[in-house]
């Protein structure tokens, strides 16, 4: 028998699927229509569902099954990434209702690839097969992210790598795990909040004195006055 490159661990409350390895090496056991023991599995059980992502993609056709088995399963799916969801992977990945990268994960999305053979004809039609692979592709992306067809066109183009703070800032994922708060918000934020405290701090610490035009505390008073929203 193959090996799998997907992996079930159940528990009391859900199940846990880990992927792990590249979508459809040495996968479906003979079977060149549908991946049909991954579905078995996922529907044997009720219930919801994390998934653990770590794969570097792969077979679109067969992440794109494996997507809408996921869009249709009846339980809540919650995708985890813990070290890359690259290509196909990361089609995969926006079949969660919620996407969680580790601090440390990577995703990566570009454009469709083929090996074609023949005439110009046949290079033609490879071409606009691409094109119509790629639009799929975006579909589920525009869905997940909700950026706009042309800029996830681009972003596939120059076959994009994002951290997790740039996956949850574009959409891609919702949330950093190991962290007590989303953290996409923008980096100079925190440092902002940081001067405040220190320039709080050393008001406090300066003499009470009358205020005169120039001097540090009038100074530091303006500039807070402009951070204030």
């Amino acid at each position: 028998m193959k090996r799998k490159f997907w992996n079930w661990v159940r528990n009391e409350a859900s199940r846990t699927l880990y992927l792990d390895g590249a979508i459809a090496e040495e996968t479906w056991f003979g079977d060149e229509i549908t991946p049909k023991q991954f579905k078995n599995e996922l529907f044997s059980e009720s219930g919801d569902i994390t998934i653990w992502i770590n794969s570097p993609g792969g077979d679109v056709f067969a992440a794109s099954q494996i997507y809408n088995m996921l869009m249709d399963y009846p339980g809540q799916v919650k995708v985890k990434i813990d070290g890359i969801a690259a290509s196909a992977a990361s089609v995969i990945a926006m079949a969660g209702g919620e996407v969680f990268m580790s601090p440390v994960s990577m995703m990566m999305i570009h454009n469709p690839m083929t090996i074609a053979f023949g005439d110009s004809g046949e290079m033609e039609k490879a071409i606009a097969m691409l094109g119509e692979v790629k639009e799929s592709i975006i579909n589920a992306y525009e869905l997940k992210t909700g950026l706009s067809r042309a800029k996830l066109s681009h972003l596939m183009d120059a076959e994009s790598w994002f951290n997790a703070k740039k996956a949850v800032e574009l959409g891609f994922a919702d949330a950093i795990l190991f962290t007590a708060t989303n953290e996409s918000s923008p980096e100079n934020e925190g440092l902002i909040f940081s001067n405040l405290a220190v320039v709080n701090s050393l008001i406090n610490k300066l003499p009470r004195q009358e205020k005169k035009p120039g001097s540090a505390i009038t100074i530091l008073d303006k500039r807070l006055d402009l951070l204030k929203f």
